[in-house]
């Protein structure tokens, strides 16, 4: 793991950004770890991939990381989207302080396990915090009530579950359990 650099994506590797999407929606968690499928994003435009990697290598409300091996091949990533208090989230519930919100996340399976997927969260916490007028408080993400595996990371990372469940967009037969991470005093 530690040959790896964890950084945010630039603007210009919009091609990357669109192999690793479809190559986490080829795994076979996708469909309880995402709410796009593979169909969707192989039909997606070039533009909207290169809007996609532009729009998240800047600015303050949308950042993707990205765990970068000594081959230049991307082996995991994660996005941190910033939720303004007073608007809707994607569950149509209203959010009730700014906050950061972890999406994406994608490690490849032969590195799951060595450290790749810490190392990607603790770059998108660092950003997070980092970030002023307002300093944002918490961070959170949701886990799809199916994905033991990703909830037990998540709680092992420090996320606590809050107790607010949500219907799946794509299947409101199923939960997605809501977990956050409050910051650091």
């Amino acid at each position: 793991m530690n040959q790896y650099v964890i950084r945010p994506v630039r603007a210009d590797e919009w091609a990357k950004v669109k192999e690793l999407r479809i190559a986490a929606l080829r795994d076979p968690a996708a469909p309880v770890a995402f709410l796009e499928t593979l169909e969707q994003a192989e039909g997606r435009t070039d533009e909207f991939w290169q809007e996609r990697a532009a729009g998240a290598s800047t600015g303050r409300r949308v950042r993707q990381f990205v765990a970068e091996a000594p081959d230049g091949e991307w082996d995991g990533s994660v996005s941190v989207i910033v939720e303004d208090a007073g608007t809707t989230d994607i569950f149509d519930g209203a959010i009730e302080c700014t906050q950061g919100h972890l999406v994406g996340v994608f490690v490849r399976p032969g590195q799951r396990g060595s450290g790749l997927t810490e190392a990607l969260f603790t770059a998108a916490l660092e950003w997070i915090w980092s970030l002023e007028e307002p300093v944002l408080e918490r961070v959170r993400l949701f886990v799809h009530e199916d994905n033991a595996r990703a909830g037990a990371f998540y709680r092992r990372f420090g996320f606590v579950a809050s107790g607010k469940v949500v219907p799946m967009p794509t299947d409101p037969s199923a939960k997605e359990l809501e977990y956050v991470f409050t910051r650091p005093a």
